[in-house]
């Protein structure tokens, strides 16, 4: 059975582990190596994760499946020019075998839920160019483009 909690300090561990497939996974794909060095960062820390777990205007939330922590979820308020919040979408990662049985939808759910009570106006989440499942998963939550980042590479490493 799928289902989604707050992350507690016993989950720090498995959220580092999950960090890193989701940073080894979408490091190969198009526009992922930019987005390691510019977004990500070279991965969560069990530091980093305990910061994130106390931090004001943050939600972190597990993924289950049964008992198991499958995936995890990272959300943070953004406040806006006008006095608006906007939830942001950090890091959203369901292990493979995981997925498509219900966790990731339940991920999202939560986040949602979260946002609302936040008094977020919107919830914007990122899917790296080509990640088509991705895109996808967000569409059938109700996501749609708002913005494209375009870039042009100028040579360099990994650029």
């Amino acid at each position: 059975m799928e289902s989604t909690r707050p992350a507690v300090p016993t989950d720090v561990g498995r959220i580092v582990e999950l960090g890193g497939a989701l940073r080894a996974e979408l490091g190969t794909q198009r526009g992922g190596s930019l987005w390691q060095r510019t977004v990500a960062g070279p991965g969560p820390d069990a530091a980093a994760v305990t910061a994130l777990l106390a931090q004001p205007a943050t939600a972190v939330f597990v993924g289950c499946l049964d008992d198991s922590a499958v995936g995890y979820a990272v959300a943070r308020v953004r406040s806006l020019d006008d006095g608006g919040r906007l939830a942001e979408v950090l890091e959203l990662y369901v292990e493979p075998g995981a997925r498509e049985v219900g966790v990731g939808e339940a991920l999202v759910g939560s986040l949602l839920a979260w946002a609302a009570a936040e008094a977020c106006l919107g919830v914007d989440a990122t899917a790296l160019p080509g990640n088509r499942a991705a895109k996808n998963f967000f569409e059938t939550h109700g996501f749609v483009a708002r913005s494209l980042t375009m870039h042009r590479p100028l040579g360099g490493p990994a650029s």
